[in-house]
């Protein structure tokens, strides 16, 4: 099968992935509204082309929190990678380095922080955090993150609860038994949701700032009053994120969300989007209006599916491919 897009990778993903895998990844809450809004929003934005402007040389690599990656695209924090590919997030950590591009590994990873670190010395990784009602986990996460060399703390805020997936429920969705959520082993069944913490108040940033010297970087902001208040706690990046309609349905897209977050933050700190890109033409158009950067979810784990680490690169070079033509045809 010739892989020319990433819909492409995604029938695979369905057809070749275990159904109980396929419906995990793709599950949205409830009805799947905001799921499905995350894509079509983009379709309903526009280029205004121009014309003539020289586009022979064209540089698409960026910067985000002072490091170079070689285009604008990173891979979001997803979980349980070994259900899309044997080697899980060692995979997923060693494309985004051949892509030279960041990765921000799960507190929900089925591979160890060390064992991300070890599978890819050098890549450009940031952790994205969970914080659980056993704090001094939460804590020696963070410590560990630091010490192996990650280079930005990413603190997920959209998830007091679990969204309802109603395919998770259909399929009692768990963990393969020859499968862990690694970084957690002996704190406490990770497994059971129910064990993140629901109290979390934008305060607990100041608690991770005194763990940390680490950049902390917000995720699942939607909202300009948000906005503000991470600008105000002093983060330094915002993700314009609704956990990829996962959590609560018929919120905004976040393609919609990013105009107002922009307006509000006004360059104070960088911002960041994930959710529903398919092509590079999105990529083109979260940066026309203010992104820094994107970050792909689910395309990553249908790479993955593919051919491990490979399929992840396809993926990555397909997407950059079609940034750099979007680019150039809109002059």
């Amino acid at each position: 099968m010739s892989m020319v897009c990433l819909s492409d990778f995604e029938a695979y993903a369905k057809k070749y992935l275990p159904k109980v895998a396929w419906d995990y990844f793709a599950a949205g809450a409830d009805d799947c509204t905001t799921r499905d809004e995350n894509i079509l929003a983009y379709r309903r934005i526009r280029f205004r082309p121009r014309m003539l402007r020289d586009v022979s040389v064209m540089d698409i690599r960026t910067k985000i929190l002072g490091s170079e990656i070689s285009f604008p695209v990173g891979i979001a924090p997803t979980g349980f990678h070994q259900l899309a590919w044997p080697d899980g997030e060692k995979s997923t950590a060693r494309a985004a380095r051949a892509m030279d591009t960041c990765y921000i590994a799960s507190t929900y990873s089925t591979c160890t922080l060390e064992e991300i670190s070890a599978a890819a010395p050098g890549g450009l990784r940031w952790f994205q955090l969970y914080i659980h009602r056993n704090r001094a986990a939460s804590q020696q996460l963070v410590r560990r993150a630091e010490a192996l060399g990650f280079q930005g703390l990413v603190l997920t805020a959209d998830l007091p609860y679990t969204g309802k997936r109603r395919d998770d429920v259909r399929n009692g969705f768990r963990l393969p038994p020859h499968m862990k959520v690694k970084n957690l082993e002996g704190a406490f069944e990770v497994c059971k949701m129910s064990l993140l913490d629901p109290s979390v108040t934008w305060n607990d940033i100041y608690w991770l700032r005194s763990l940390t010297r680490l950049p902390i970087i917000i995720k699942g902001i939607l909202t300009r009053e948000d906005a503000e208040l991470a600008v105000k706690h002093g983060v330094q990046g915002i993700i314009v994120s609704n956990h990829g309609g996962r959590q609560l349905d018929e919120g905004p897209a976040t393609i919609d969300a990013l105009v107002e977050v922009v307006d509000a933050v006004r360059g104070r700190v960088e911002i960041y989007v994930d959710g529903g890109i398919r092509k590079g033409s999105d990529v083109l158009k979260a940066l026309a209006l203010g992104a820094k950067c994107v970050f792909i979810g689910r395309p990553a784990l249908w790479g993955l599916a593919y051919k491990g680490e490979e399929g992840l690169q396809d993926v990555l070079r397909i997407l950059q491919d079609e940034f750099r033509l979007s680019m150039a045809l809109a002059g």
